[in-house]
């Protein structure tokens, strides 16, 4: 579809959702217009958490942003995400000015507490902040994990699995190899 006619119906959908986000949690959420929200995609705010993003958010089918259990999100300006992409935020995650994420990209400042009584069906969480600079992109299917800080004018590579600290203008990429065997007669054998 022509990217002209989708703002004009996904424009004044951005306003309805923006208008019933600050109808349900009032000074805790925060939005600038103006901003491009395709008809599949979710924005949620739990109990006392919190929420801002700047203009010119763009959300694609799929996307989500959820920010849980007195979390804070604040979001740039520019902001772009593609179809599949989950950020959620159960600490506190800021993301810069003119961010953008490929398709499927992951953003989750929390991990499950395996070790917690219970286990994973507990539902305890352990959490740290997620900083994200300006200017970065983010590669197709790439997962930004708790207690990670991406530089300004960093790009992270497809696929990679971020978690630390990364000074700016870096580019981020996960090397990998390819082994492929073929079992002859019982044998393994690599193929290269």
């Amino acid at each position: 579809m022509n990217k002209y006619i989708k703002a004009v119906f996904c424009a004044p959908l951005a306003g309805i959702k923006y208008a019933i986000l600050k109808i349900e949690n009032g000074g805790r959420f925060h939005a600038a217009f103006p901003a491009i929200m395709s008809p599949m995609t979710e924005v949620t705010v739990d109990g006392k958490s919190e929420l801002r993003i700047a203009k010119k958010l763009k959300m694609h089918n799929g996307a989500k942003i959820r920010v849980r259990k007195g979390g804070k999100l604040e979001i740039g300006k520019n902001f772009g995400m593609s179809n599949g992409c989950v950020v959620t935020a159960y600490d506190h995650i800021k993301i810069g000015d003119n961010v953008m994420l490929g398709p499927n990209v992951l953003i989750y400042d929390q991990d499950h507490d395996y070790q917690a009584e219970g286990g994973v069906s507990a539902m305890k969480f352990k959490t740290a902040p997620i900083t994200i600079g300006n200017n970065v992109w983010i590669g197709a299917n790439a997962l930004i994990l708790r207690g990670t800080t991406i530089g300004d004018n960093t790009v992270v590579g497809g696929g990679t699995v971020v978690k630390g600290d990364f000074p700016a203008n870096s580019v981020i990429i996960q090397k990998r190899t390819t082994e492929v065997r073929q079992q002859h007669n019982g044998i393994n054998q690599s193929i290269t």
